[in-house]
């Protein structure tokens, strides 16, 4: 009852509104009328001759003017936030009104006694009267003459591009942000204005007029910026204690349209300057468009991403498989509440599970298997060695020989940097993995792909959600190593990789995202400091704990022996693959798995080494960080 009665009050003070807005332009007719015959009188008295013909025409013109007014949608737009279209639309209604009127007066009394110079002064008086109200009306809310909103923060917009531009005239509107200067590095921009806000210098000035003009926000409005702009940005601003938010990306921005709604948080991805790879859409929908795939591991990081991006290339079917009971319901969930998905099932099942694995391809007959299913945390594996070997090794077996016995298309494995020379079981578990798939692709008709990436940015178990929550608790953060530097993507692109080799393998490839410079880890914890508005070092400690078992201190993304060639696509690269001898390596498969469970971690460890003889303890020693590494790396 209360939200009707608000809503009745709203719109009849809409309504108040439009009548008021009408009638102030339909006094303007007789004044512009009048102001026209006293300029033809020279600015004195109005002959009473004349008076007959004002009021001849008021007849013909008020209504005609009435008419014109409503037609051309005077009343559509808002005074506060009068702009050019309404410019247009006061003109097309003033001197089509006026010729209409004009014309006739003409066919009633052939313009008798009307003056020709009142002819052009009538509509040129009365386009003066409509617009000049509403555009002072519109200025006096933008400056607010020191009366706008005490609630609205004091903002710094970087950037007055076009982006720039169309983000000020959107916040001039806004009361949540009070505009009080735009910074940008272009000399001939300095000392102008966008809407009236100042262009006050550039980036450099940016610590000066936070200070000078109080600023509580920084709007970045620069989408072409890059990691080393963003970072700076990011550095002064927590410096300074002031929020920093920015525009997406001109990815992000593909429909072009900037405004306030799309500012968001300055993320991490801003500041590693990672490029989002771009799928060839045509050629993975040209692959998935009416096929069934299977997604394991489907409630992880990577595996629920691969079903959001599966399923927008209309699949005839989506089969999401994980053993974890609520991350298979979360996706699921997701999926449940999207508007429009293909057909789907969620199975809960293990990927050791020969029996159950079997059940699963007989009822559903995937033409497509994205085998995303393993553990990946490197401690835990090394402690475990033999649940990791049991899901890593044996459970992809299980799925790849499956995929190979029921006709799969393609059975893509999602496999890891730390499988190149590895250091850790979990490496070497992974690379065992892509060893068979390569193997079998030599002997099936099932084309066998692997695609090899480095960390993902925000994965379950990964760092950043580690130091996301040292960060909130206040510190320290903990980086096991002054120079540990790793490679990283975003979720979105580790699935663009996995669906182009999808789409580009022909089988037996080992396709690398080019994934340009890694990122030194004490780094990315200081800029996931910054972006929390606080100091490193000053406001949160980082604290180095030495390296963790098997754990290494630079990731390779290919080895020796694997020659890399390019791709057609800019950003994936093709690692040639060894020569596997399915034989030997099943034999020692075997023997492998007689060791599980029996012989202790040292036993199994042994056989994977002699799998994959590249296999050797971490250089350096572990738990221990020299105090001149840490020290340059604090300084």
């Amino acid at each position: 009852m209360v939200n009707e009665m608000k809503g009745i009050e709203y719109f009849t003070k809409f309504l108040l509104k439009r009548w008021v807005a009408f009638a102030h332009d339909l006094v303007w007719v007789p004044i512009a009328l009048v102001l026209a015959f006293w300029i033809r009188a020279n600015l004195g008295a109005i002959p009473p001759l004349h008076w007959e013909v004002v009021y001849g025409f008021l007849l013909i013109a008020i209504p005609v003017q009435a008419v014109a007014f409503y037609f051309f949608g005077l009343y559509r737009g808002i005074w506060r936030f009068a702009s050019i279209p309404d410019l247009i639309r006061i003109l097309q209604a003033v001197w089509i009104g006026a010729a209409v009127s004009f014309l006739l007066l003409f066919f009633a009394d052939r313009l008798v006694g009307m003056p020709r110079s009142v002819i052009l002064l009538y509509p040129l008086f009365l386009t003066l009267g409509l617009t000049a109200p509403r555009l002072l009306y519109r200025w006096v809310k933008d400056h607010r003459l020191g009366l706008k909103a005490s609630a609205g923060r004091r903002t710094l917009v970087i950037g007055a591009g076009r982006a720039g531009d169309m983000l000020v005239r959107d916040l001039v509107k806004n009361e949540s942000y009070v505009p009080a200067g735009i910074l940008d590095d272009d000399p001939g921009k300095q000392g102008r204005a966008l809407h009236g806000i100042r262009i006050l210098g550039g980036l450099s000035d940016l610590e000066r007029f936070v200070e000078k003009l109080r600023i509580e926000v920084v709007l970045v409005a620069i989408p072409t910026a890059g990691p080393r702009v963003m970072r700076r940005i990011v550095e002064a601003c927590a410096h300074l204690k002031v929020e920093c938010v920015t525009l997406p990306s001109m990815m992000e921005l593909a429909d072009g349209q900037v405004s306030v709604s799309r500012l968001r948080r300055v993320r991490l991805e801003d500041l590693l300057g990672r490029a989002v790879v771009r799928l060839d859409d045509a050629r993975v929908c040209e692959l998935l468009a009416g096929k069934r795939v299977l997604v394991t591991g489907a409630g992880g990081s990577i595996g629920s991403e691969l079903v959001r991006q599966v399923a927008g290339y209309a699949p005839a079917h989506v089969v999401l498989l994980d053993q974890g009971e609520f991350n298979l319901y979360s996706i699921e969930r997701e999926m449940a509440e999207r508007d429009a998905v293909p057909p789907y099932t969620a199975v809960l099942a293990d990927v050791r599970d020969d029996a159950r694995m079997r059940e699963i391809f007989e009822v559903h007959r995937p033409d497509i298997v994205l085998h995303a299913a393993a553990y990946k945390h490197v401690p835990l594996v090394e402690d475990n060695p033999d649940e990791g070997i049991r899901t890593n090794v044996f459970g992809t077996r299980v799925v790849a020989d499956l995929a190979g016995e029921y006709g799969v298309e393609r059975f893509v494995l999602v496999s890891t940097d730390k499988a190149v020379n590895p250091t850790n079981v979990m490496g070497a578990t992974k690379r065992v993995a892509e060893l068979y798939c390569q193997g079998l692709n030599a002997v099936s008709e099932t084309a066998f792909i692997t695609t090899r990436f480095g960390n993902v940015l925000g994965s379950a178990g990964s760092v950043v959600p580690l130091f996301r929550e040292q960060i909130e608790r206040g510190g320290p953060v903990t980086v096991t190593h002054p120079e540990i530097t790793r490679f990283f993507m975003t979720i979105p692109e580790a699935v663009s990789l996995i669906l182009q080799a999808t789409a580009m393998g022909e089988g037996g490839e080992i396709f690398v995202l080019d994934m340009g410079e890694p990122v030194r880890i004490v780094d990315l914890a200081r800029e996931m400091i910054r972006l929390s508005g606080l100091e490193p070092e000053k406001d949160v400690e980082i604290r180095f704990v030495g390296l963790r078992p098997g754990e290494k201190l630079h990731e390779e993304l290919f080895h020796g022996q694997e020659s890399l060639v390019g791709t057609t696509h800019p950003k994936i690269l093709r690692a040639a693959a060894r020569n596997v001898a399915l034989g030997d390596l099943v034999r020692e498969l075997t023997e492998l798995e007689s060791k599980l469970g029996s012989e202790g971690q040292a036993g199994v460890v042994k056989v994977l080494r002699e799998i994959v003889p590249e296999f050797t303890v971490a250089p350096v020693e572990v738990g221990k960080v020299p105090a001149q590494e840490t020290a340059k790396a604090l300084h």
